[in-house]
């Protein structure tokens, strides 16, 4: 049992050090420019995927508001960015700060919603959701329903324009993923799983349930905001209905639990999977629901069959497997002959 689960662990490493250098390496293989562009665009959901999850994975509270991160991440770097007269790489200097504001957005929210349990703050981060999204369509700083452009970097090379943007947020998702990591083999980790099982339990053996759930909010804002901010500089462009998307939370819902809700390499899987599926149906399909239609068919296949997520459900099954394999494997005992001849 232990050279089998050595064995087990190298495999894992093997193909996460694998993986990591495919990523690490997609840009000077693929050049095309669109093939980039998805690269970039889905590696910003590994990222807020992996954040979403180390607070809602973690602890149990689902939040459907999280597009309010992203959308303060985003805005923030296109208005300093022109307040400050930055472009070009000097832009990307904004990220955590566009991190730090998020963050500084999740301290009020959070300590409002998560006075309540979990179906209840589903209901107030949705709200939350909508203010942020009717603020920003009518306020002066966002540029209210025209919106606002980013600043564009003229003197880059056309060619590689996208690797810079790529490699910026394949270190954010590298680096948010090992914070998940360690996140879940820490304590911080075991009381958000404590908190998840059973709050009344978990405050009843002293971890302070709210100081817990709000630590981790504020950390998933901050990645998420950083992502925001990294997007709205990629695409150049920031209005109100696509940076307060509601079918961004419910993408990034729909990845967590398709991969498998609260374990690390679930919400990766997920992203990875399917982000770039839905923006090529977006592309190649001529009605613009086609991807939102699919996932939504996708979301009640996984939820009704794969309810643990793709990974842990595929983990039991080669378990199962490996169990059977060893009991075929195994030499059964023979039978005693006395006891044989007394019955």
């Amino acid at each position: 049992m232990r050279a089998a689960a050595l064995n087990t662990t190298g495999t894992r490493t093997v193909g996460i050090v694998a993986l990591t250098a495919a990523l690490a390496v997609f840009p000077l293989v693929f050049t095309n420019a669109t093939v980039t562009n998805f690269g970039v665009v889905t590696l910003i959901f590994v990222a807020v995927v992996a954040a979403w999850n180390v607070f809602s994975g973690f602890s149990g509270y689902l939040s459907l508001g999280h597009a309010v991160f992203y959308g303060a991440g985003a805005y923030f770097l296109v208005v300093a960015a022109k307040d400050w007269h930055l472009d070009g790489a000097a832009v990307f200097w904004l990220l955590p700060l566009a991190g730090l504001v998020a963050a500084v957005v999740a301290v009020p929210l959070g300590l409002i919603a998560l006075r309540v349990r979990r179906h209840t703050f589903v209901v107030i981060t949705i709200a939350f959701f909508f203010i942020a999204q009717l603020s920003a369509s009518n306020l002066k700083v966002t540029g209210g329903s025209s919106g606002l452009l980013a600043p564009v970097p003229n003197n880059w090379d056309p060619a590689t324009y996208n690797n810079p943007f790529y490699y910026l947020a394949l270190i954010i998702a590298v680096v948010t993923v090992v914070i998940s990591w360690l996140t879940r083999r820490s304590v911080f980790g075991l009381q958000l799983r404590a908190i998840r099982d059973d709050e009344d339990r978990a405050a009843g053996l002293g971890v302070h349930t709210m100081r817990v759930k709000l630590g981790a909010l504020v950390f998933s804002a901050f990645i998420t905001g950083m992502a925001g901010a990294l997007w709205v500089y990629f695409i150049g462009q920031a209005y109100p209905q696509f940076v307060f998307d509601p079918l961004f939370d419910l993408a990034v819902v729909m990845m967590a639990f398709f991969g498998g809700l609260g374990t690390v390499a679930g919400p990766v899987l997920g992203a990875l999977l399917l982000e770039p599926a839905q923006l090529y149906l977006n592309l190649e399909q001529t009605n613009g629901y086609s991807a939102e239609i699919a996932f939504g068919l996708l979301f009640l296949v996984v939820i009704l069959f794969l309810p643990r997520g793709v990974i842990p459900t595929g983990a039991e099954l080669a378990r199962s497997i490996r169990a059977r394999s060893l009991r075929r494997s195994s030499p059964q005992p023979e039978p005693d002959p006395a006891v044989a001849a007394g019955s």
